[in-house]
């Protein structure tokens, strides 16, 4: 990249939608204000070429929309709306082009723009390394309204957004070189944050613990364990699978749906009292939901429920800091 400041005046933003915002990009820092009834969100991510993502397995527009998706992911584990972004990139000195640098921003944009959020600031550095795109996101949610993972009850309903394992399975295909034509490739690709299901949730005034299924349900059911200081019971035969999944043996299908990561759908608990409410007002919205568990209250584990058996569930997912030796 010969000249920064051309390249950062190719990416600012033509219009702008958000009505807090006061002032965005050609200042130090941008301006913005949140309603007094409304909570103010923040989160920030970082993808590095060569452990998140390869060349060969996410093209430049895919690699920026897909950082800034997972980004949102994490607004909609809270129930908030995302507003706000900031992209910070480091850029290898050689292997990529203006071209390349501007796909980025595009895919950025790309899902920025369907959640109408607007982009005000960020920075561009060159380094010796590999590629680093780092998004911080603004966002917000009624007072109240937060779903935490410190939510859950003993007693209450397991749930799950949607089918898991599908981009673990879509990442094994593009790494066995079958590229686009492999089976569930688009879920690796091109995930979809739950905002929607996210607001359903946290309109809905229950109590609901909730987390995105970044790392895996093994590991997210362990956070909201935790966090919650309760355990959790998963129903093996109830985690819904993407479409075909019969196809691979049942020791992969598993292995993916719980340790795969990066499906991005929601996974949380709610009051068993409350849980016929939520099914409705989700049928009414015309998405889909499934229980697939529940809480107990000894311990802070994570068990799978097999053929009237229980099996403990470690917490795997992915782990930057654990040792390679």
């Amino acid at each position: 990249m010969k000249d920064e400041f051309a390249f950062i005046q190719s990416i600012t933003p033509a219009y702008t939608f958000r009505k807090e915002l006061i002032h965005g990009i050609g200042d130090d820092a941008a301006l913005y204000h949140i309603e007094s009834e409304w909570d103010e969100i923040a989160c920030t991510d970082t993808m590095v070429e060569g452990i998140h993502f390869k060349k060969s397995t996410l093209s430049p527009f895919q690699t920026g929309r897909k950082a800034l998706a997972v980004n949102i992911s994490d607004i909609a584990a809270m129930g908030g709306i995302p507003m706000f972004y900031l992209v910070s990139i480091s850029v290898p000195q050689t292997g990529w082009s203006s071209k390349q640098l501007k796909e980025i921003y595009k895919g950025i944009k790309e899902i920025g723009d369907l959640y109408e959020m607007d982009m005000i600031g960020g920075d561009t550095v060159s380094t010796r390394g590999d590629l680093h795109i780092a998004i911080t996101v603004i966002g917000k949610v009624e007072k109240g309204r937060k779903l935490l993972r410190s939510n859950a009850k003993a007693g209450d309903i397991v749930f799950l957004t949607g089918p898991v394992g599908g981009s673990a399975a879509g990442l094994s295909s593009l790494l066995k070189g079958k590229g686009s034509d492999g089976a569930y490739v688009q879920f690796h690709q091109d995930p979809h944050p739950r905002v929607k299901q996210g607001r359903i949730l946290a309109k809905s005034g229950y109590r609901i613990s909730l987390n995105d299924v970044s790392d895996g349900i093994a590991s997210e059911s362990h956070e909201i364990a935790e966090a919650s200081d309760v355990s959790i019971v998963l129903n093996q035969d109830a985690i819904p699978a993407p479409e075909g999944f019969e196809a691979y043996s049942s020791f992969q299908r598993l292995e993916w749906m719980l340790n795969g990561g990066e499906d991005y759908e929601l996974i949380g608990t709610v009051a068993e009292v409350d849980w016929p409410k939520v099914v409705e007002l989700f049928q009414e919205h015309q998405e889909s939901i499934y229980k697939i568990g529940h809480v107990e209250d000894k311990g802070t584990s994570v068990w799978m429920s097999y053929k009237d058996q229980k099996f403990k569930l470690d917490k795997k997912g992915y782990n930057h800091f654990s040792s390679k030796e």
